[in-house]
């Protein structure tokens, strides 16, 4: 628990209040101006969603969510979406209020929910759930509706992901699907799935396995485990007033997420929302969508379709997104901060258009359904460097198809294998609770040394994102292929590692 006394360097005003981030379900209290965050700071200076605060064991971190004015620790600007800690006296500055940290104790694990015996508590790795409804939202696409066996309320931000834990013909897989639902309604996670058919210019290729096992054998009573969500493709850090949300197909789902988050929360937040479907039949969630229409009057909503289909009659929009459809259903997009979620083809059209009129594109999100794959480098010279690019976007399964999720972060330069040659031990992996070491001879990541020698580590996504596969380093130094997106400062801070992208350099143990 945190005792802070906040004082508004303009008004005067004085008072004193305490945060317990251990409390709340993710662990964290949000603080901005908005009526929904945990401390407010009422001030045009302050963003809607300014900064958060976090425990993480047993330690308390601060990060600026991306704020307008920023944040100052200590008098020095607070790097955005970068991790804190807080000490007993440190000064927190946001906008015209100065928060003075004026006691710090030890965080609690758990709290009770105000809602019957149910609890709010921090997610662990693996919560077993219970699916209590399907939902056909259309002719290949369901919504599985899950609860947790235990009493605990599901809390996520809207837009995030959770990983399933599937035991397919004997088999553990893991796969990644964006969250349907929204974290304001706690006692449900609902996730909404595409069967995947083979592709038609690939008829050799296998049909989704996962999605497709979902559609014929899940059912009311089944049992399975998901993990903590994660993803950075959500609204709810953003201040942003004006929102233009386009999906396409699947990619509506978290889409969805947001739309009933910001409609149950009383949000005076302008959306506008396009979705592209194939034809009339196959818009999901079509019936509510239409009905936040007519209800909420800052929800303008816009579909169109690419095909026709006997029997369903359309006033709508017709054909591909272009400038021109843009245009005319939002005018105003140059004011507004886009999100964007759907096939590749159909997201590299929607970025080049957006690219070609000139927005500005610190206000792009996007995470995209593709089919990229993981290259491998190139042998390098002892003098050449391995320059992590600045915006690749790092590949994960969601809903079936292949997720890209923006990142952000800066080009990291680090040294090659070839250049390290003489200056560390040859490069080797000890998992300590399996009491097996390997060697590494090429470019493998720890988690395919791992596979290599039967170590059970578990995986998604491979690529950095989904967090499944975790792992503490107890000694030595790594690099990665692409930037740990799944991993927060505090995380790195306290030794943890992904092995889907980290490779060893010299001699590593992991907690494995």
């Amino acid at each position: 628990m945190l005792a802070i006394k906040i004082f508004n360097n303009q008004t005067g005003e004085f008072r004193k209040t305490t945060l317990n981030p251990a409390t709340t379900p993710q662990g964290e209290c949000i603080i901005g101006r908005s009526s929904t965050c945990d401390l407010i700071l009422a001030s045009p200076e302050v963003s809607r969603v300014h900064g958060r605060i976090k425990v993480q064991d047993n330690v308390y971190y601060y990060s600026d969510l991306g704020s307008t004015d920023g944040s100052r620790l200590n008098n020095e600007l607070a790097k955005v979406n970068q991790s804190f800690r807080l000490n007993e006296g440190d000064i927190l500055r946001v906008g015209e209020f100065v928060l003075l940290v004026e006691a710090i104790e030890k965080p609690e694990s758990t709290g009770k929910s105000t809602q019957g015996s149910s609890q709010s508590q921090a997610w662990q790795d693996d919560i077993a759930v219970q699916c209590v409804r399907v939902t056909d939202e259309t002719a290949d696409v369901k919504t599985f509706s899950f609860a947790a066996e235990s009493t605990m309320l599901f809390s996520y931000k809207p837009g995030q992901f959770v990983t399933l834990e599937l035991e397919i013909n004997g088999e553990t897989i893991y796969r990644s699907y964006s969250i349907s639902s929204t974290p304001s309604r706690p006692h449900l996670l609902e996730v909404t799935v595409k069967r995947v058919s083979t592709p038609v210019d690939a008829p050799d290729a296998p049909p989704g396995l996962v999605s497709n096992w979902l559609h014929d054998n899940i059912k009311v009573g089944s049992k399975i485990k998901i993990s903590e969500p994660r993803g950075k493709f959500t609204c709810a850090s953003s201040s942003a007033q004006k929102l233009l949300l386009i999906s396409a197909g699947s990619g509506i789902t978290p889409m969805m997420s947001m739309s009933r988050w910001i409609a149950d929360m009383g949000s005076d937040r302008d959306i506008v929302f396009l979705h592209s479907a194939r034809s009339p039949r196959d818009i999901i969630f079509r019936q509510e969508l239409e009905m936040m229409a007519a209800r909420l009057p800052n929800f303008r909503l816009a579909v169109t379709t690419t095909q026709s289909a006997a029997g369903h009659a359309w006033m709508g929009f017709k054909g591909r997104f272009d400038e021109t459809m843009l245009r005319s259903i939002a005018p105003d997009f140059q004011e507004r901060t886009v999100y964007v979620c759907g096939p590749e083809k159909f997201m590299q059209g929607v970025k080049t258009t957006f690219e070609g009129l000139g927005f500005p594109m610190q206000n792009y999100h996007e995470e995209s359904f593709g089919v990229p794959k993981k290259t491998k480098k190139s042998a390098a010279t002892v003098t050449d460097p391995i320059v992590t690019p600045p915006v690749q976007s790092p590949a994960l399964e969601l809903n079936g198809v292949t997720a890209l999720v923006t990142t952000t972060s800066p080009a990291v330069v680090v040294p090659s294998v070839p250049a390290l040659v003489g200056l560390v031990s040859q490069p080797a992996v000890f998992f300590a609770q399996s009491e097996k070491e390997v060697a590494a001879e090429g470019e493998e990541s720890i988690l395919e040394l791992a596979e290599q020698e039967g170590v059970k580590i578990r995986s998604s996504c491979r690529q950095g994102v989904c967090g499944a596969c975790k792992k503490r380093k107890l000694e030595g130094e790594v690099r990665y292929e692409t930037e740990p997106d799944a991993l927060d400062q505090s995380e790195q801070d306290a030794g943890f590692i992904l092995t889907c992208v980290a490779c060893p350099v010299g001699r590593v143990v992991v907690e494995a």
